[in-house]
């Protein structure tokens, strides 16, 4: 039976049981957590995605706009500087950036104590695009966790952290991507 009606996708109960009888040294609970979060991962994006194209952006764009919030007032941060926030190459970050200005996203200047410096900042349509985003986003993930109490949530982001680590610690370079997505 699939997650989902009309899925292709099995349900993580055959996919576990198909793993087990190609590979017996299967641990069926380790595999039943990690395509559980790789499964709510993608679907997460998949919803996330579908919110910020109803506001005319994309989720690419709107890591741009969450890096330069999170550089804080007056959000501004050179291109190489997100490019290594958002484990991009130099190259697509140009090219990311040079869409989002022509959308009027964000702004690229000369800094004026540099000229040889590219300061890229956000614009008020940019912020706007952002909070927008969070609010859309912010009704989503509390839907999410509905049923689970307070003290669910907080055992539960207190183990994802608790695994986040481990990744971070084993796999230091993981932040950026393979290969650029744009």
């Amino acid at each position: 039976m699939a997650d989902t009606p009309g899925s292709a996708e099995p349900s993580l109960e055959e996919q576990i049981a198909a793993y087990q009888r190609e590979f017996q040294d299967l641990d069926p609970q380790v595999e039943k957590v990690v395509s559980a979060l790789s499964r709510l991962n993608r679907r997460m994006n998949v919803a996330y995605g579908r919110q910020t194209s109803e506001l005319g952006i994309s989720n690419a764009e709107w890591e741009v706009l969450k890096a330069l919030v999170l550089a804080g007032h007056p959000y501004r941060l050179g291109p190489g500087e997100l490019a290594k926030r958002l484990g991009l190459t130099p190259a697509a970050m140009t090219h990311r950036i040079d869409r989002m200005v022509a959308e009027g996203l964000v702004t690229r200047e000369r800094d004026g104590s540099n000229r040889v410096r590219v300061i890229v900042g956000i614009t008020e349509d940019g912020r706007e695009k952002w909070l927008e985003a969070m609010r859309l986003a912010s009704v989503f993930e509390e839907e999410l966790l509905q049923d689970l109490s307070g003290e669910d949530r907080g055992k539960l982001g207190e183990l994802l952290i608790r695994l986040l680590r481990r990744v971070e610690t084993a796999q230091p370079d993981a932040g950026g991507r393979l290969r650029d997505l744009d």
